[in-house]
Parts: structure tokens; sequence; C-alpha cells
């Protein structure tokens, strides 16, 4: 019996994925829940400092525990992906997200809201997040052919990025005419799609293969040492750790600084980080061109080169003329970190044996997304401590700085990347 829109299908019959049902179900689902999600960016810290009047270190605890489940679960669920089929899992996952993030604005209706549910809901969207993205980078190989596997990234991330430009203005004028904790109902809804979506998909999923015995410690083990042990993949891990330790720190005080530096309506807000986040689209739709002009791997560590000493423009940021500068600056930063994630991406999907792929991504979303709590934590700090333009100089200096790791790697002699699944690591000259 042929699976309807098995993965050589779509492409050889039509040239290109867009023609591929069941990945567009697939992005069809991933880029409704990124819209929502992106509405919820926003949204969730203006339900903390406009509704619940948090102070800025509660805003940086909560942006703390939205990341804390990676480095609970973070391991195991890679593991625990590989045991079983992985679409299950994500529509799973999208229902449960989309429950917990309904309870806030009924919470708010009931006038019973508080800041400990925000963090509870916060802790809990976080784990259900970890099993959603460990499955999801999982599945896709299943999916699609590993030469279709960097047109399909950077489709995903087209989506993301279109979100990411979207989804703040909308949802900084949700917040102004319905509230934060209402704004949030369109993030709920945005998951409940997602998971009909995703739930259509008809290609039949290979079982994972069963060995005779099972230790989870040593699954993860054995997912720990395929990422620490190459030479690449530990860099591109310490790279992306160390960018997003300061991105959260950012994160954890970029809304609190336009509310009470600049004064800025959430309207506003939203407006100039969408505007920001056209860089995004602009690396997703150029991503095949780079990279077939300077090769896979140079786009990895060339995007974040050229691209992040300008996010130095940030914490320059003052009210008038001066807004342009946080977007121009983060334009930038969105742009180089779409280049570098598509490419990152794809090379991970490509080295990896298949039935290490669970383990692997979620070594590496350990690695690279356990940095974050900490960052949350420490954006709350400084920006209590030092004030919050002088957090933002500390953070968009450490992203700069970050880049080092992959400088320091193999990468800068190579052109392209391994193109098929390999049980060793290898790389292409």
């Amino acid at each position: 019996m042929t699976d309807i829109g098995s993965p050589s299908e779509g492409r050889s019959r039509r040239g290109g994925l867009i023609w591929h049902r069941d990945f567009r179900l697939l992005w069809t689902g991933d880029t409704i829940s990124q819209f929502g999600s992106e509405i919820s960016v926003l949204a969730l810290p203006l339900v903390a400092v406009l509704t619940l009047h948090a102070t800025t270190f509660e805003v940086g605890v909560l942006t703390a525990v939205q990341y804390a489940a990676f480095l609970l679960v973070g391991l195991p669920a890679g593991a625990w992906c590989d045991r079983i089929r992985r679409r299950p899992v994500m529509i799973a996952t999208d229902a449960i997200r989309a429950a917990l993030l309904a309870s806030i604005p009924i919470a708010a209706a009931l006038g019973v809201l508080t800041l400990g549910q925000l963090l509870t809901v916060a802790l809990l969207l976080g784990l259900a997040t970890v099993f959603f993205d460990v499955a999801y980078q999982s599945y896709l190989p299943s999916l699609v052919d590993h030469a279709d596997l960097v047109e399909g990234n950077a489709k995903l991330q087209a989506s993301q990025s279109v979100a990411h430009v979207t989804g703040p203005t909308v949802g900084g004028y949700l917040v102004q005419l319905f509230t934060a904790p209402f704004a949030i109902l369109a993030d709920a809804a945005s998951f409940a799609l997602s998971a009909v979506s995703v739930g259509m998909i008809r290609t039949a999923e290979p079982a994972p293969p069963r060995p005779p015995q099972r230790n989870l410690a040593g699954e993860v083990g054995e997912g720990l040492r395929f990422v620490l042990r190459h030479p690449i993949l530990r860099m591109i891990a310490a790279t992306t750790g160390t960018s997003n330790l300061f991105n959260a720190a950012f994160g954890a005080i970029v809304v609190v600084f336009f509310v009470r530096g600049l004064d800025l309506a959430p309207g506003t807000i939203g407006a100039l980080m969408s505007a920001g986040s056209v860089g995004g689209i602009v690396g997703a739709l150029s991503v095949g061109w780079v990279t077939r002009r300077i090769g896979q791997a140079r786009t990895i560590w060339v995007s974040l080169v050229v691209t992040t000493p300008l996010a130095l423009l940030i914490p320059l940021t003052q009210h008038g003329a001066g807004l342009a500068l946080f977007v121009v600056g983060y334009f930038a930063f969105s742009y180089g970190v779409v280049l570098y994630n598509v490419a990152q991406v794809s090379f991970r999907q490509a080295l990896c044996p298949p039935a290490l792929l669970g383990r692997m991504n979620a070594t590496m979303r350990f690695l690279v997304w356990g940095t974050m709590p900490l960052g949350g934590l420490l954006g709350g700090a400084l920006g209590t401590v030092i004030g919050l333009r002088p957090t933002l100089w500390v953070t968009t200096v450490g992203g700069v700085l970050a880049t080092g790791w992959v400088l320091a790697s193999p990468l800068r002699t190579l052109r392209d990347l391994p193109s098929p699944a390999a049980d060793e690591p290898s790389l292409s000259r």
C-alpha cells in the first residue's frame, strides 16, 4: 500500500515541498501556532507588568520558568521520543498548551488571576514545549527526503519569521483592545488548530526500533556522547547556548524597558518588534541563495559575524527618531539568526542517524535552551541592580561575543556540510 504524501513522492512528482501534501499540513500547523506564540511573547510579560504589576525581577523569573523545563526534562525527553512515534506527541502537546493558555483569560474573567498561576502556566507550557520541539525536529526527516531538509527547514523558519513580524503587532493591539490576559486566547486557539492540522497528516511514520533492553540513562548518554564528541556539534551548542543566555536576559527586560523606560504603548511596542523581525523573513527568503554562494558550513558562522555587531545599536534606542535604532539592530540580529538556524539545524538533521535524532535534538535543546532560565534570572537581576539600559548593553555585547565558539571550530575550513546521515561524524571540505 502506497502512503499518500510519502517523502519522495511530493518532491519527485511535483518538484518542491510546496506540493507535498503532508509537509503542507505540518507547515500550516506550525505557522498558525508560531503566530499565536508570538502574540504571547508580548502578552505574557504585559500580563505581569500591566495586570499584576510585577517587578523587574519577577518578570525575569517569568522568563526563567518558561525555559526551566529544558533543564528538568530536556535530556530524557529525547530518549522517550526515540521510543515512540513522534506525531502523536506533537498532537497531544499542542492540545495541552491550548488548555493551559486558555486558563489565563478564564482566571482573569473570574478575578482570580495571580502571579503564581502565571508562573505555573509558564512552567507547564515549557514542559509541553520540550516534548513538542524534540518530536517536531525529529519528525521532519521521516516526512521529507534528506535532500529536502534545507528547503523544509527554510520554509518552517520563514513561517516563524513571518510570525515574528506580524505576531507582536497584532498582540500589542489586542492587548490595547482587550487587555493582556484576553489577548492570550489567540495563542490558545492557535495551538488547537495546530493539533488538528498535524492530526490530518497521512504519511505513515516508521515505528522506532525496539532494542532488547531499555536503559534510559544509557540512551540519554548515547545522545550526549554523540553531540559532545563531535567537533562541530559541540561548538554549535556552545555558540547557541551562550547566545541564548544573553538573549533570554534581553527578552526578560526589553518589554519592561519599553513600558517603564520609554513609556511606550503596547501597540507601539508590538510595531517596533515586528518591524525589526522583518529581518527574519529576509533571512528565510535568502538562505538558499546564501548557502549556494558561500556554502552551508560557511553560512553557519558568517551569518553571525556579519550581523550580530549591528545589535549594539539597540541599547542606544531613544524616543522619536531614536526608535529606529532598535529596528535596525533587531532587523540585523533577526536576519543573522535565521540564516544561522536554518544552516545549523539542517546540518544536524543530515548528520545524525535516524535512531538518534530524538536524543541528539534533545541534547542540543538541553545544552542551548538550558541556559535560558539562567538568562531570564540574569536579566531580571541586572535590570534591578544596574538599570534597564545598562542591562541591554550587557546582553547585546554578550550576544556578539558568543560567535567566538564557532569561529574556533573546524567550520572555518569547510564550505559544505555532509548530506547523508551517517553512523559516525563526518565532515565535507
